[in-house]
């Protein structure tokens, strides 16, 4: 049986509960996708916006992979950019593809919505060289860096 990729919608809550659990296996950071869950409604309102994008590769009824997306829109064009912030397989079933898909299926919804371009971030640790590889193959390379800034006021700052 093909994997199949679907895009998540608001009755998709058990999908989307077992794409966190995915994200959570293949990042080894089981504690950040699941003990904190949202709740069902959380998660309603978050699929049937318009900036959020999940994506699933389905196994029959497995997720053994996904995508979490966000539509970025722009203020100088009427435009807007698509963010991957999680893309992940599960070890078992990758090189055959399916990572592959689900940014081919991302790129079909982000011309749908009328994006101009999609892009992700990756580690340059170790493991992150099989995404890059992937990356490189897909896209062109930008060197840029990242600041995460606390939401923390910073008292000295006036």
């Amino acid at each position: 049986m093909p994997v199949e990729i679907r895009q998540l919608t608001a009755n998709d809550i058990k999908l989307m509960l077992a794409l966190s659990r995915c994200f959570g296996e293949v990042f080894n950071d089981m504690s950040s996708y699941t003990e904190k869950r949202p709740s069902a409604d959380y998660l309603k309102q978050l699929l049937s916006g318009e900036s959020f994008i999940a994506l699933v590769a389905l196994d029959g009824e497995a997720v053994i992979g996904g995508l979490a997306a966000y539509e970025l829109k722009k203020f100088e064009q009427a435009r807007s950019e698509i963010y991957i912030y999680d893309l992940a397989v599960l070890s078992a079933h990758r090189r055959k593809g399916i990572a592959t898909a689900l940014i081919e299926n991302l790129k079909r919804i982000a011309a749908d919505r009328g994006a101009y371009v999609i892009f992700v971030q990756a580690d340059t640790g170790v493991e992150d060289a099989p995404a890059i590889a992937l990356y490189h193959k897909l896209g062109q390379r930008e060197e840029v860096l990242h600041f995460d800034i606390s939401v923390e006021p910073d008292d000295e700052v006036s």
